[in-house]
């Protein structure tokens, strides 16, 4: 019953990529992000997780904030023997008629159980629109499952 009154106590909640600033058609536009890699045996393994993208993006009507996010694995420090587990892309925002600043966080749930000691979590954010667009975005990990408590 106290687990449920003290959910912090059951996740780790980790920095998973660089922040971002991307312009439309310019700077960080369709660029890779590099990703943080984190050792799971350090925060007890944890089974899963989700992937928290925070962004802020200021889009014409009807464009888009893409983000292609991309889950690696290894039993190497430096995941030198890196393995791609996911990559997909999703839509993260769309203008509002007329145009204006869109808030929001994108969750991906991961998968962490079949994952080495040692996972990687990058992503790439692409706006439409051809050059007046922006976005801010960040990213962390909140994990659970781990073997042992508390974190």
């Amino acid at each position: 019953m106290m687990q449920m009154k003290d959910t912090g106590a059951l996740l780790k909640v980790l920095r998973a990529a660089d922040n971002a600033a991307v312009t439309a058609g310019g700077a960080g536009d369709d660029t890779a992000v590099a990703g943080a890699i984190i050792d799971r045996a350090e925060i007890g393994m944890p089974q899963s997780g989700v992937l928290a993208i925070p962004f802020t993006a200021t889009l014409a009507e009807g464009e888009t904030l893409s983000v292609a996010y991309t889950v690696e694995e290894g039993e190497e420090n430096d995941l030198s023997d890196a393995v791609t587990l996911v990559t997909e892309t999703v839509v993260a925002a769309t203008g509002p008629t007329g145009g204006g600043t869109v808030t929001g966080c994108l969750e991906i749930d991961v998968k962490l159980r079949a994952c080495g000691r040692y996972v990687r979590l990058g992503y790439t954010p692409d706006l439409s629109a051809s050059g007046t667009d922006t976005a801010a975005l960040s990213a962390v990990l909140v994990c659970g499952g781990m073997d042992r408590l508390p974190q």
